[in-house]
């Protein structure tokens, strides 16, 4: 009985983990850039990169997508997004995409590697998608939008650099 006892005493909490990110491109479609903000505790991370072509909700699920798989076990997640497309597609509409085969009437659901992706990492962690205003004053949303647009400019910078 003490065995069980000192196992359960040595069983660590679920970490909680908040997390911001934003997505976007410039223009729609073009050259995209996500950032990405995890806080644990007193330690934050900033994480951030973009794509030469691609378009806001692509740049919005990779940033999800990121952040969720630098976590390196599974987490408590209260995950924050400006983008409406990110938040209801995970609490509202893969529930019939999953069930329906991945599919939007006839069609396959756009985006579809990157939901699956996301998908999958989500089902390792206990996560609370909250849809926040973007551009409202949000301290890490806003850091967020900075990322993704410094990810954009450095896209764009590479894209003159390689002419």
């Amino acid at each position: 009985m003490d065995e069980d006892m000192n196992d359960n005493a040595n069983k660590k909490k679920t970490p909680a983990v908040t997390i911001y990110t934003d997505g976007g491109c410039e223009p729609n479609p073009g050259v995209g850039g996500w950032g990405a903000v995890l806080i644990y505790g007193n330690h934050v991370k900033e994480l951030s990169g973009g794509e030469p072509f691609s378009t806001n909700n692509r740049m919005e699920l990779t940033a999800a997508i990121a952040a969720l798989s630098e976590l390196k076990r599974p987490c408590k997640v209260k995950l924050h997004s400006d983008s409406i497309y990110l938040v209801k597609g995970m609490t509202e509409w893969i529930h019939a995409w999953k069930r329906k085969q991945w599919r939007r009437g006839s069609k396959p659901v756009l985006n579809l590697e990157l939901w699956q992706t996301l998908d999958a990492l989500s089902e390792r962690h206990d996560i609370k998608w909250i849809w926040v205003r973007g551009h409202d004053g949000n301290r890490y949303n806003e850091r967020c939008d900075r990322l993704a647009g410094d990810a954009i400019l450095a896209q764009k910078n590479n894209e003159r650099l390689t002419e």
